[in-house]
């Protein structure tokens, strides 16, 4: 078989110049939350269906979630998908911690719906569901995929490190969102899903130039930088966990090694239930849905949580 030109994966030639970031239409509700954030959620299924939370990861949106789990879900939950702020359709906000996304994120959804949901968190979003609930007990449970959960050893690649710098990060975000092309954005979603092959249909869906729009892509890096400090100050508290928590981690994921993050996780926290993946690489909710669905369900089933309207 001829191998498919990278410009036909993106819907777009394969050229050189400055092509900006694709304009995509908004799917949900712009929540404004009691702090003064603005928040974007998509809300999917029946009302009085048990609700969930889905939190996407580094340099993604409402658009990853929404591609394969947010419609799986549906069939049973009522699913609020959160662009986190400054991603998506979420306006940027002063303060990027993790504390501060998770307690935005908290007001949104109790704006939508009183009852305590289960939040869903993929690798970065895993991280700040962590912190919603080491932060309040006004959710039901907790589901990790591919989430970070410890610190790690090696440093900050040199790309975050540029990019988190306030001028010379300017300059480089732009040239890159200038001068990128669609074989290289390819590349790197590929890389994203390894050993997996990216879904089909999931590129044109995702729209993976938004990743590299200047301001969201700086962001993304500082937020990156900063998690190694945020992971060290949060292990500590991992104590206080008594919620049900399922974790789902690949064992080929090279991204958040699942002997870093998920193993480590799992002998601290008694209520967790890891569930590991053999051969799946990082986007589980993607290339293994159905055992994430699956964990939601038992998340549901261990926090007793209740059909009941809001």
């Amino acid at each position: 078989m001829a191998p498919r030109p990278a410009g036909d994966l993106f819907g777009m030639p394969a050229r050189r110049g400055p092509l900006r970031a694709i304009k995509t239409r908004r799917r949900g509700d712009l929540v404004n939350t009691s702090s003064g954030a603005v928040i974007h959620v998509e809300t999917y299924g029946e009302r009085d269906a048990p609700p969930v939370a889905l939190i996407h990861g580094a340099s993604g949106s409402t658009y990853d979630m929404s591609f394969r789990l947010a419609p799986a879900l549906a069939q049973e939950f009522c699913v609020y998908v959160i662009d986190r702020p400054g991603f998506g359709h979420s306006p940027r906000m002063k303060e990027e911690s993790l504390a501060a996304q998770a307690r935005v994120l908290r007001e949104a959804i109790q704006t939508l719906d009183s009852r305590p949901p289960i939040v869903l968190g993929q690798s970065y979003g895993g991280a700040v569901a962590l912190e919603w609930a080491l932060q309040s007990d006004d959710l039901a449970a907790l589901v990790l995929v591919s989430s970070p959960s410890h610190d790690w050893e090696t440093g900050h690649p040199l790309l975050h490190r540029t990019l988190a710098e306030p001028v010379l990060g300017w300059w480089a975000s732009e040239l890159i969102n200038a001068l990128v092309t669609p074989g290289i954005i390819a590349k790197q979603l590929a890389e994203v899903f390894a050993p997996q092959d990216v879904p089909e249909g999931y590129a044109d869906h995702f729209q993976p130039r938004n990743s590299i729009y200047p301001p969201r892509h700086r962001q993304n890096a500082r937020q990156r930088i900063a998690l190694k400090a945020e992971m060290v100050a949060m292990v500590p508290r991992y104590a206080g966990l008594t919620l049900p928590i399922e974790s789902l981690h690949g064992t080929s994921d090279v991204i958040v090694p699942d002997h870093v993050h998920a193993l480590p996780f799992d002998a601290k926290v008694a209520s967790n239930v890891l569930t590991r993946l053999d051969g799946i690489g990082h986007m589980p909710h993607h290339v293994a849905t159905e055992a994430v669905v699956e964990a939601v369900r038992r998340a549901t089933s261990r926090s007793g949580a209740r059909c009941n309207p809001a």
